[in-house]
Formats: C-alpha cells, sequence, structure tokens
C-alpha cells in the first residue's frame, strides 16, 4: 500500500507561490506542457496498482482535493478542510475534476466548483470525497493502521487485479461484453499460482504463504 500524508498543519495548502509568480509569465504553449506533467502524475496516483490512502489534516485547498480523490481511501482528522479554491483566483480545477468529479459525483462538483466553498470533514465524508474522519490526528492513524493491517491479510496480485477492476469495469453497460470480461478476469485469478495459493490455504485452514 501507499500512504500519501505531508508533515506539517496541512495536508496542501494549494500552489506553491513562487510557481504560481512563474506561472503568471507563461506562454499557452509551456502553461500546456506544465498542467500536462500534472496531469500524468494524477494518472499515475489514480492507477497506480496498490492500494493508496490519504492522511489528510488541516488544509486540503485546490490540487490537494485531487491528490485526495486520486487515492484509494482517504482518512481525515476532524481539524481537514476542502476547497476547490481555483475560481478565486480565475481558473478552474480542469486536471483534477475527472477524479473529484468520480469522488463526489457531477451535481456536487457542479456546486464547489463554482462556489468555492470551504467543505469541513464531516462535509467531506457525506460526499465521499473521504473515507472517515476522526477527532485527532491519532485516531486518525490508528483507523489507517487498520487499514493497512486489512490490505497485508490479502493477495497482493488479487489486491492490484480488484483495484483495477473496479477502475476499468465502473461505468460500464452490464452488456454480453462487461460479462465475458468479468468472466475473462475470474478464470484468470482462479488459475494464477496466487489464487491457487489462497484457495489451497483456505481448504487447509492455514494461513497463505504471503502473510508472514
Amino acid at each position: 500500500a501507499l500512504l500519501l500524508q505531508a508533515e506539517g498543519s496541512s495536508f496542501c495548502a494549494g500552489g506553491d507561490m513562487n510557481w504560481m509568480k512563474q506561472m503568471a509569465n507563461y506562454s499557452y504553449e509551456e502553461n500546456l506542457a506544465d498542467s500536462r506533467k500534472i496531469a500524468a502524475m494524477l494518472h499515475k496516483l489514480n492507477t497506480l496498482p496498490v492500494p493508496t490512502i490519504a492522511r489528510v489534516q488541516g488544509a486540503a485547498y485546490g490540487g490537494g482535493v485531487g491528490l485526495v480523490a486520486c487515492c484509494d481511501m482517504a482518512v481525515a482528522s476532524s481539524n481537514a478542510k476542502f476547497c476547490l479554491s481555483e475560481v478565486k483566483v480565475g481558473m478552474i480545477p480542469a486536471t483534477i475534476s475527472p477524479y473529484v468529479i468520480a469522488a463526489i459525483g457531477q451535481r456536487a462538483a457542479r456546486r464547489y466548483f463554482t462556489t468555492a466553498e470551504v467543505i469541513s470533514a464531516p462535509k467531506a465524508l457525506e460526499l465521499g470525497l473521504i473515507s472517515e474522519f476522526r477527532t485527532s490526528d491519532a485516531e486518525a492513524d490508528q483507523v489507517i493502521a487498520g487499514l493497512v493491517k486489512a490490505l497485508l491479510k490479502n493477495g497482493p496480485r488479487a489486491v492490484g487485479e480488484a483495484k483495477r477492476l473496479a477502475l476499468e469495469l465502473s461505468n460500464r453497460p452490464i452488456d454480453a461484453e462487461l460479462i465475458e470480461e468479468s468472466s475473462r478476469r475470474i478464470a484468470l485469478t482462479r488459475d494464477s499460482s496466487e489464487g491457487k495459493e489462497g484457495l489451497s490455504a483456505f481448504l487447509e485452514k492455514r494461513k497463505p504463504n504471503w502473510i508472514q
């Protein structure tokens, strides 16, 4: 698993000021090249073949919301606050938008993309941006430790394939093609060395070999 976290009082307070000053003088071509780098990073995080957990404290603004949305799970302390603040400076949350919309839905995105309201941790939970929140950082860390413990009990290859399943088979019509695809994937899993080991361990009432 990958744990994405930050030091200090904020998870990600938005764009670096020096970078923003430099960006103000960029040409369209320079802005496009820079944006493509950010978009590539977000896509890499979103599709990383291991489970990802964001640990959020304090401010998660602008691109910080995108980082949270790209993670499979997000645990926040109650002092966490979120804001899609780009419109305040005449910008839009473009590169992060596919991931934020996937996390909170189109209707909520239409509101928070345009109002730049600050979103509390309880509201972020309600929207689906975070998985859980706790009153303190220490309690949030306990939740994360529990998630990691649960993940490490599972077949590492299966965990990666299960993540791919959710990413690649969502929002598709349940037709013959999708049914065949899902059947193919479970057959490959059953035929894998990890799948055979997991089933053998279950039937023999022992731990599988990936649990040390």
